[in-house]
């Protein structure tokens, strides 16, 4: 959990494939923790190939089978059918925007949003643009992107700046 927060939470993202890991992992986590799924990462990238989302939206019922038989992730049927699911969305969406990040990053006016909690418990869980976002997704057809989710893929993107009031990753 260090390692992932020293280099990589927080830090914004502008690549369309790392957000469709997030967007993943961060469905596949609702009711797990967050160390789990990190565990579980290597795994969902070699089966989820890579989170190609071109490659993933042609997985076919056979792969899902396979991926539920698959002790290496969380073998939730509507977890794994939701990211086959939202991968073809998530690649309608970046036609429409010309990049998935475009899309993205228009919640948060194109600049993260920084907070200055002093504390965890300062920390939210949701917010305004993760409604909106939350939204809108849905609206598109997306699953698994309930405001909390969305919540903690923008604090893991980059969206938002959750870090604590002197973490030396706030302004890093």
């Amino acid at each position: 959990m260090t390692a992932y927060h020293d280099t990589e939470w927080g830090v914004p993202v502008h690549d369309d494939r790392r957000h469709f890991e997030f967007l993943v992992l961060e469905g596949a986590q609702a009711g797990l923790s967050w160390q789990t799924i990190l565990g579980k990462r290597e795994r969902y990238r070699e089966v989820f190939r890579r989170f190609d989302p071109a490659s993933v939206a042609r997985m076919t019922p056979a792969d899902v089978r396979r991926l539920l038989a698959d002790p290496g992730i969380v073998r939730n049927r509507l977890k794994v059918e939701s990211a086959v699911a939202n991968a073809k969305i998530f690649l309608s969406v970046a036609r429409e925007f010309g990049t998935y990040d475009a899309y993205v990053w228009r919640f948060v006016n194109g600049a993260p949003i920084v907070h200055r909690p002093r504390g965890p418990a300062e920390v939210p869980c949701t917010s305004a643009e993760s409604d909106a976002l939350s939204r809108d997704l849905r609206k598109r057809g997306f699953r698994f992107v309930g405001s909390t989710i969305c919540y903690a893929y923008m604090q893991a993107t980059g969206l938002v700046n959750d870090h604590l009031v002197g973490c030396f990753r706030r302004s890093a």
